[in-house]
């Protein structure tokens, strides 16, 4: 009886929570939970539209709402990035 009671019951149960805790393990080892991911912050935003002008430097058209300016002779240049603006002084 007590021999029936061990093999037949107990041990099955025992090494079904062993294997279902060592998969469990194994597979969430890998995975965060969703409260613990990071946040990735959304971009900056950009203006779109606008009048294009042409960087001197590069060449590129950028907006005048999102371009980097300086002036120069009273008059307003219009760069794509601040490497264009210090190549072009």
């Amino acid at each position: 009886m007590l021999r029936y009671l061990f093999v037949d019951l107990l041990l099955p149960i025992l090494l079904f929570f062993f294997v279902r805790a060592a998969l469990r393990n194994l597979f969430s080892g890998t995975r965060t939970p969703i409260s613990q991911r990071p946040v990735n912050p959304p971009p900056p935003p950009v203006p779109a539209g606008g009048e294009l002008k042409k960087d001197p430097v590069c060449g590129t058209y950028v907006s005048t709402a999102a371009s980097i300016t300086r002036t120069v002779g009273g008059k307003v240049i219009y760069f794509c990035s601040k490497e264009c603006r210090d190549k072009y002084r």
